[in-house]
């Protein structure tokens, strides 16, 4: 039997990864579909509630094309934002322990949807030196299962990447964990050293320029819930 060429060799590996890289990507986009509809959903429910409390609290969903869509509530938004690339689990990652893993590698390929909280006046007065935080990253593969890496409950509720599928019910606990955690995550007066000094441009700003961030100053830890 002749060995393989070099171009059948090429055309098995674009088969066998660039279809399954297909395959991740689109069920992402139908999730991605299903989050923007629970988000709509959320928004339209708390804002109906929040009318009667006081008109003042602004909760909203905003849809910024394909793959990205804002919600906001009172001062916080959170940017869902979908990844158009397929990642691979690291070699290093634990889960390549797994028998789920170790028995079909093609599991380890997944899509991400990554969350970000920023203050909501960063967008209205255009503050663009202002900083965001990414408090969680949604993690799904081709068979929906799915796992989010992220602070507190993000990071711990929704781990078992071998036994949880992604469904709308889950979606929903997700974004309702990602809307807690924004809510507790308050801005903290940044250090007077960090923001002793100002330019005459921040000054005479329309866009009052002078940077904003929840933690300002504070080290943001990725792996910790301490801030």
């Amino acid at each position: 039997m002749e060995n393989p060429t070099a171009r059948e060799l090429i055309f098995n590996e674009l088969k066998e990864k660039a279809i399954l890289k297909q395959d991740v990507y689109n069920n992402l986009k139908l999730n991605f579909k299903v989050m923007k509809t629970v988000l709509k959903e959320m928004a339209d429910n708390l804002q109906d509630r929040m009318k009667s409390q006081d008109e003042r609290v602004k909760i909203e969903y905003r849809e910024r094309g394909e793959y990205e869509a804002h919600l906001q509530f009172a001062g916080d938004i959170l940017i869902f934002q979908m990844h158009s690339n397929v990642f691979q689990f690291d070699p290093g990652n634990s889960l390549w322990k797994t028998s789920y893993l170790s028995d079909n590698a093609n599991r380890g390929f997944c899509g991400i949807i990554n969350i970000y909280n920023f203050l909501a006046d960063s967008f209205k007065y255009n503050r663009v030196n202002d900083s965001g935080y990414m408090i969680g990253r949604m993690f799904i593969n081709a068979e929906n299962h799915f796992m989010v890496q992220g602070k507190r409950q993000l990071g711990f509720i929704y781990n078992d990447f071998i036994n949880m599928t992604m469904s709308k019910e889950n979606m929903e606990k997700v974004i309702e964990s990602a809307v807690l955690y924004a809510i507790d995550f308050d801005l903290f007066t940044p250090p007077y050293e960090r923001v002793q000094e100002i330019s005459i441009a921040e000054i005479n700003s329309t866009a009052l320029t002078t940077r904003t961030g929840k933690r300002l100053g504070f080290t943001f830890k990725a792996d910790s819930d301490e801030v």
